[in-house]
């Protein structure tokens, strides 16, 4: 998933606030929702973020307020090789790698990290059909087809947002992982809102948001943006409006341009989307989580504090070296610490000091100075 393309956009003036905090407060959770998946108790989740939402990022959001995660994407010939860690043994494998998620990585760290959604990615459908069965025995609560990738490495290898522009293929991959997966499991779908912007890639869009439901998926994910798009530009929030109105009775979460908690209001009231999917907005910021719960509860917000801001990013840290070993997450950390490192009031200095940082020496006397001593552990 590419993520350097737009930066994030000014915040919020403060009619837009208080408007949001206004929809905040009368929003109503779609019960259809949380009916399918027990704990997705509001209406919104934290998006599968190659290289990012891993386990240890998962429970920090968690934390935090959120109702539910979904994985990197996996892909669906490494599932069924038996992990990344073989990959050397299979050339196609090696040269496809970009940035797939490791299936190690991103195993249930504990039983607080549910519900979750296995994400999958893959080109053949009876391939995808095999990894959205190993998903569905490594415990994973929904298993979650990436038909939406816009990465050019996936899309030359027939994957993610190329089937947007093939939807016979996609109809075939939908079709074979539903009838793969048992029906108690629910299967939903992350889409993009069109390969491009031709009346010929409107109508593939469509033939494959509706043959999604038609097979059995309980939801769609859609962000507003063109898989040729990419991360450029804005998310247009008007497609979705329509989508929604065309399709009343279908649950359908909305994605792109959530980059704060007033943000997920205001696509909510804006587009009638029944869930906001927080993708790059939530990187070193579990706190949005948080805050959207407090406005649903007619509380004002407040940024973390320093403690909060230490808190959060050593128990990241202590995660993060359980799932991956010391010297990978000080590495790994390292691009947290610089989100992270947003919400400091000398962010500029600190954003430095965690570029520099090394080791998990240097990451820890980066906190001890920026941070104050640090006494979080891992644990609720």
């Amino acid at each position: 998933m590419e993520m350097n393309a737009d930066p994030q956009p000014e915040g919020r003036d403060q009619a837009q606030i208080e408007r949001a905090a206004s929809i905040a407060r009368d929003i109503v959770p779609d019960p259809r929702v949380e009916a399918i998946v027990p704990g997705f108790n509001a209406p919104f989740f934290q998006a599968g973020l190659a290289g990012y939402s891993d386990g240890a990022m998962r429970l920090i959001a968690r934390r935090h307020g959120c109702p539910y995660c979904v994985t990197e994407a996996l892909l669906d010939r490494t599932l069924i090789s038996g992990g990344k860690g073989r990959r050397r043994e299979d050339p196609d494998l090696l040269a496809e790698e970009c940035g797939m998620g490791d299936p190690e990585a991103n195993r249930l760290a504990g039983l607080d990290d549910h519900p979750i959604a296995g994400q999958i990615m893959g080109t053949q459908p009876n391939e995808m059909a095999q990894g959205a069965q190993i998903l569905v025995e490594m415990g994973y609560d929904t298993i979650d087809v990436n038909l939406a990738c816009p990465v050019k490495k996936i899309r030359r290898r027939r994957r993610g947002g190329h089937f947007l522009q093939a939807p016979d293929e996609a109809q075939s991959i939908l079709t074979a992982v539903r009838r793969a997966v048992p029906d108690h499991i629910p299967c939903t779908v992350k889409l993009r809102r069109g390969f491009d912007d031709t009346p010929e890639m409107a109508a593939a869009f469509e033939r494959v948001f509706c043959h999604a439901y038609d097979v059995g998926y309980a939801w769609a994910t859609v962000h507003a943006r063109t898989v040729e798009q990419k991360y450029v530009g804005p998310s247009r929030w008007p497609f979705l409006s329509e989508l929604v109105k065309r399709h009343p009775d279908k649950i359908i979460f909305g994605s792109g341009d959530i980059w704060q908690v007033e943000d997920i209001f205001l696509m909510l009231d804006a587009t009638g989307v029944h869930g906001v999917s927080v993708a790059r907005g939530c990187i070193g910021n579990p706190w949005i989580f948080r805050q959207a719960r407090a406005l649903m509860a007619g509380e004002t917000t407040q940024g973390p504090t320093i403690e909060e801001q230490r808190d959060a990013l050593a128990a990241h840290f202590d995660y993060s070296v359980q799932l991956h070993g010391e010297r990978r997450a000080s590495r790994m950390m390292r691009k947290f610490g610089i989100r992270f490192s947003a919400h400091h009031a000398d962010h500029e200095t600190v954003r430095k000091a965690f570029v520099q940082a090394a080791s998990t020496e240097d990451w820890h006397a980066v906190l001890n100075e920026h941070y104050g001593a640090v006494n979080a552990a891992v644990g609720p």
